[in-house]
């Protein structure tokens, strides 16, 4: 893609040329100029009148950060801070709760708890708001200063204040810090049906998605019935990694393809030969919560019939992001470019439909908690391929299937509603011995709860 390669250059040369508002820039563009020259006026009254000394690289970031943030919500400049985060979104270990966060009108957001972490455990959820940490007001703050106070040595604890929508009283939990161990894929065993827990896509996801395919066979002793992929909660990751998950389950075709802006800058990334599973069945779980690189994985399972998709509408975030290297530590993270499914839809926006929508029945909550997508996003890009649904016949009926109440799951020892009603569907295949079995839950516990997605 020669454009990528020409843009950091490109990008350097316009900042360089900034401070020194040359002639020939103006003549080059002379409303261009004014504009620089607007902006070099502000820079230097700021310097001169405002009521505190101010450090010149805080009021560079600070513009480089609004000329991103101007164009979409996941083009940003990316410092030291933000480079040891990506670092520990891929490889890493780290001192923490287990949390991955976002900033949202000056308060800090949940995107999603990772499993079996203290934020997990506390029953923190994908929507809720962080407004205290340790009995201080954070509203106003940045987003990696509230990362870097929740994050801390192993052992150590601290106490975070939540507002949740539908509830009229904030939520205080108290938290012990621990060691916090990127897991990116899990499996387990139910019945004769396999289960692969996908919550991140980090270097080893596509590796270890295979591995796993590996260990359910040896664990069983032969092939299981089918899979499911449970997605749910996981914010993607490494887009390469998405392939490679995808591929683990399809043996010919397209899995994904980019476009960036110009028409000729197309980007395909094919299957290769070979499937993993075997042709088996496979039921992939997605909720809002699903986003990216797990929409990749669930787009191209679904177009290619290889895979059914069940759940809740998936977040709907189509766009891809380049790192651009500005400095030893410092990236430009720029959205360069828009993935497309096999059949050439944009998720964008809208998202992955599920084949088969199932309610998470067993979270009380289901209901009335709001979820939070692409669409809600200030400055989102627009899907330019965005279908009208609208002459589509709408169902209204309610689903006998869907009438169990939270109590009445939990007294079944139902605690995961969706993945209970997953396992359920690929055990059908072996008879109802096979459905008892891969839908029991272990003696004294209950079936493993969705991997989400990191203070």
């Amino acid at each position: 893609m020669r454009r990528s390669l020409l843009a950091p250059v490109a990008l350097v040369g316009a900042l360089c040329l900034v401070p020194l508002a040359t002639g020939a820039m103006a003549a080059a563009d002379t409303g261009n100029y004014r504009e620089f020259d607007r902006f070099l006026e502000v820079f230097n009254r700021i310097k001169a009148d405002y009521v505190d000394k101010v450090d010149d690289q805080k009021l560079i970031k600070g513009a480089i950060d609004g000329m991103l943030a101007s164009l979409d919500p996941h083009s940003s400049y990316v410092d030291a801070v933000d480079f040891d985060n990506m670092r520990i979104m891929t490889e890493g270990t780290y001192g923490g709760l287990g949390l991955t966060v976002s900033m949202e009108d000056g308060a800090v957001k949940v995107i999603a708890p990772q499993e079996d972490t203290p934020a997990f455990r506390a029953g923190i959820k994908a929507g809720d708001y962080i407004t205290h940490i340790d009995g201080k007001l954070i509203f106003g703050q940045s987003l990696d200063e509230a990362i870097t106070q929740m994050r801390g040595r192993p052992g150590t604890r601290i106490a975070l204040t939540l507002v949740r929508a539908g509830r009229d009283q904030p939520l205080d939990v108290s938290l012990t810090r621990e060691v916090i161990v990127q897991k990116p894929v899990k499996w387990e065993v139910h019945g004769q049906v396999g289960y692969i827990n996908i919550n991140t896509f980090s270097e080893q996801t596509g590796a270890d998605t295979r591995a796993a395919i590996m260990a359910i066979d040896k664990s069983l002793g032969h092939k299981p019935l089918g899979y499911v992929v449970d997605l749910r909660d996981n914010g993607g990751g490494l887009l390469s990694q998405a392939i490679e998950v995808s591929d683990a389950f399809l043996a010919s075709g397209e899995i994904v393809s980019q476009r960036g802006r110009e028409r000729t800058d197309i980007e395909r990334y094919f299957a290769r030969p070979g499937d993993d599973a075997r042709g088996l069945p496979v039921v992939v779980l997605t909720n809002a919560g699903t986003a990216s690189a797990s929409e990749i994985v669930a787009g191209a399972l679904q177009d290619h019939h290889r895979g059914l998709i069940m759940g809740t509408r998936s977040f709907g975030k189509g766009s891809v992001q380049t790192l651009i290297p500005l400095g030893p530590q410092t990236q430009l993270r720029l959205t360069t470019a828009r993935y497309f499914t096999p059949s050439g839809r944009s998720v964008q926006e809208g998202g992955i439909e599920p084949d088969i929508a199932v309610p998470q029945l067993s979270d009380p909550d289901f209901k009335s908690r709001r979820t939070f997508r692409e669409a809600d996003l200030a400055r989102h890009l627009v899907n330019e391929l965005k279908a009208d649904n609208r002459a589509l016949e709408e169902d209204t009926t309610p689903d006998p299937r869907f009438a169990a109440t939270p109590d009445s799951l939990k007294a079944r020892g139902i605690n995961d509603f969706q993945l209970w009603y997953a396992l359920k569907t690929v055990a059908r295949l072996g008879g109802a011995a096979q459905v008892a079995a891969a839908t029991r839950p272990p003696i004294g516990t209950a079936p493993p709860a969705p991997a989400p997605a990191r203070p």
